[in-house]
């Protein structure tokens, strides 16, 4: 399914306009694009999650891609022209994403193609884009961007990676609820990120890793895997992603039932799009879980944040405005609006103009070093690593108190930053 979106003012709002004030021209009434008018409007193309195990993302992604193109829009657009956006589905398939990014790329003639999450089909199509020469900025967590695993042409600005998270996490797990861990997590590269990424983080914290469960992703229910959950785990470590996430959590408290058990320390992608106080879940209170973004406005809460949060339609509580029991996916969406910042600033800074610039657009986000925090980097400040293609942040650590979600600690961006694996500026473009 595609769909295309363009939030540049209607014909029948000009007319009106026009009509309302007698002289007023186009340009005068829209000053923002003052200089653009005869330009064809830049067209992104977004990789979207629509259906498959990411489609709770999915539909949050196209709707904060939707805010953030409106903001950009009602701002003059990029370089005074209007942008636009072309969604299509790629069922959270590797195979088809392929498909979607040549689709979008040829085809539809975007300049460039974002918004992909899950980390499979972010590496099934990362090879594509290297072989038209378009940019894809992808909105994910896996290590495959700056790892070296892909190429020039693909880039993750607006979100951290898995490495990072957890290197800065793992001295509070360790430090405040255990060092024998066992660790439960999705059967696919984005998993197997936290697996390697995190046992060794635990270990140089002194800890151990002492149990690896892998689980399918399309897995629905839990319970046959949690016998091997060794008696003397001190902590839990749980990430799981898809439609069962909720049967996932709610099946961890039913094998504990009320004896004891470990300390639960869970990355939000096993809540995500899921109401922290549904029934069956009482039994996280106490729990902590790694936040990018906080799903709860904390009461220290910015006012680039706030903005945010109102702009994309989420309330207080992570819900939607229109409706409080549509759980927004909040740890992750800000990449969609994030990126699409970084893509505005690339544009920009590259003096692109059309296909002919794509090459220049990358050698310009290379050159960025760090984005500041505010109404274009609502999540917080960053690092960006033009050789690895990657943006460092920080990361909060939240804890389940009387229903919600509570900010109870937060790294420092270095506390996320490694050696690089990778020079991506010595390929060719």
């Amino acid at each position: 399914m595609t769909n295309e979106l363009s939030l540049t003012p209607s014909r029948r709002r000009v007319l009106q306009g026009i009509m309302g004030t007698g002289a007023l021209t186009a340009t005068g009434f829209f000053p923002g694009f003052a200089h653009a008018q005869s330009a064809a409007p830049i067209r992104l193309g977004f990789q979207l999650h629509r259906t498959g195990i990411g489609a709770s993302y999915g539909r949050w992604y196209e709707r904060t891609a939707t805010a953030a193109l409106a903001r950009i829009n009602a701002a003059g657009g990029i370089s005074g022209r209007p942008v636009e956006i072309q969604f299509e589905d790629d069922g959270t398939d590797p195979a088809r994403g392929a498909e979607v990014f040549g689709k979008l790329a040829t085809e539809a003639g975007c300049d460039l193609v974002f918004g992909a999450l899950f980390s499979h089909v972010v590496i099934g199509t990362a090879p594509r884009a290297a072989e038209l020469k378009v940019p894809y900025l992808v909105c994910s967590e896996g290590h495959h961007v700056a790892s070296g695993m892909l190429n020039r042409w693909t880039m993750q600005p607006g979100i951290t990676d898995v490495k990072s998270q957890v290197q800065a996490m793992a001295p509070f797990v360790t430090a405040n609820l255990g060092k024998k861990v066992t660790m439960v997590f999705p059967d696919f590269a984005f998993g197997h990120d936290h697996r390697d990424y995190f046992t060794a983080a635990v270990a140089a914290q002194g800890g151990e890793v002492i149990a690896q469960i892998a689980i399918p992703p399309t897995e629905t229910s839990f319970t046959r895997y949690f016998p091997q959950i060794p008696a003397e785990t001190e902590v839990l470590y749980h990430v799981m992603v898809g439609p069962a996430v909720l049967t996932f959590v709610k099946e961890i408290g039913e094998f504990y039932g009320t004896g004891a058990k470990p300390q639960l320390f869970g990355f939000m992608d096993s809540l995500e799009a899921v109401d922290i106080a549904s029934p069956g879940l009482e039994f996280l209170e106490g729990s902590h879980f790694w936040e990018a973004h906080p799903r709860y406005k904390q009461a220290d809460a910015s006012a680039a944040e706030t903005a945010y949060r109102a702009a994309v339609g989420v309330d207080d509580n992570g819900a939607s405005v229109t409706d409080a029991t549509d759980i927004a996916t909040y740890s992750h969406m800000f990449s969609v609006w994030e990126t699409l910042s970084v893509i505005k600033a690339g544009m920009e800074a590259s003096g692109y103009q059309g296909p002919d610039d794509r090459a220049k657009f990358i050698e310009a986000v290379e050159a960025m070093t760090a984005f500041d925090e505010g109404e274009d980097h609502p999540q917080g400040a960053k690092t960006f690593n033009g050789k690895t293609h990657q943006a460092f942040g920080i990361q909060n650590i939240s804890k389940v108190e009387g229903g919600k979600l509570t900010v109870v600690h937060k790294t420092a961006i270095e506390d996320g930053m490694y050696p690089d694996e990778v020079d991506y500026t010595t390929q060719a473009l």
